[in-house]
């Protein structure tokens, strides 16, 4: 794929993610996988690409108000020590296509059915112990695929009904942000922190991306329209993933 076409694909994709929240590092795998970049490669450099969307879309919702600190900190409590450890994990690029295209998959579902669903549910009160055993969980997975963790873990808050949609995207945000480091210090000491030639240009592409599409998700919602697009990415690259 040529450097325009993959550097427009990774600022939609931002945009799109950080109007949710998230990182976006699902869709940058997704965008790589079509592109042949080597499993080796597209791990860290999605790790890094979330930490650039995800501290811009952190910082938008939380000045709208948005953060939660009772909600985040149970989440990263041991998700942090989980994404490290998963990231000093390399699955073989044999189990690492499947197991990323199953992702993929999953995530192209949850993204379609956020946006059918059109219902608004009264809110419950969040579990500790489930928001700590959830954290652990995502964060070990964050570090073994390379994705921030937020593309399951907001679809979970929504069907658990433990917050608002803002509150959801703001919590996502910071969640994916430190799971993303996490996981690349867990990459960068087994010696595998390898990042393509192209990965400044990529970064200012997200970044730019990250700060339109937060600015339109801290004041309203995502169009459902454009969460449709991104779920059909998802799954053609999920499928191809499976296929080759």
């Amino acid at each position: 794929m040529d450097v325009a076409p993959l550097a427009m694909l990774l600022l939609i994709a931002a945009t799109l993610y950080a109007a949710v929240g998230h990182g976006g590092a699902s869709a940058y795998l997704a965008v790589m996988a079509l592109a042949g970049i080597p499993p080796a490669v597209m791990k860290p450099s999605a790790l890094a690409l979330n930490l650039v969307v995800a501290a811009i879309a952190l910082f938008r919702f939380y000045r709208a108000g948005s953060f939660r600190w009772t909600l985040f900190w149970p989440l990263v409590f041991l998700s942090i020590p989980c994404a490290y450890l998963g990231g000093r994990w390399q699955l073989p690029a044999t189990l690492y296509k499947p197991v990323l295209g199953v992702m993929l998959l999953y995530a192209g579902a949850q993204i379609a059915w956020q946006a059918k669903s059109v219902e608004q549910r009264p809110l419950r009160d969040a579990s500790r112990p489930g928001l700590l055993g959830f954290g652990a969980m995502l964060g070990g997975l964050s570090g073994l695929t390379g994705v921030g963790g937020g593309i399951f873990l907001s679809p979970l808050l929504y069907w658990l009904r433990w917050a608002a949609p803002r509150t959801i995207a703001a919590t996502s945000a910071a969640f994916i942000w430190m799971n993303s480091a996490a996981g690349l210090l867990g990459v960068y000491h087994i010696g595998q922190l390898a990042l393509p030639a192209g990965w400044p240009l990529w970064a200012v592409c997200v970044a730019l991306g990250g700060w339109l599409g937060a600015g339109l998700g801290s004041c309203r919602l995502a169009v459902p329209q454009l969460q449709w697009a991104l779920a059909l990415v998802l799954v053609i690259a999920g499928g191809k993933l499976l296929l080759s």
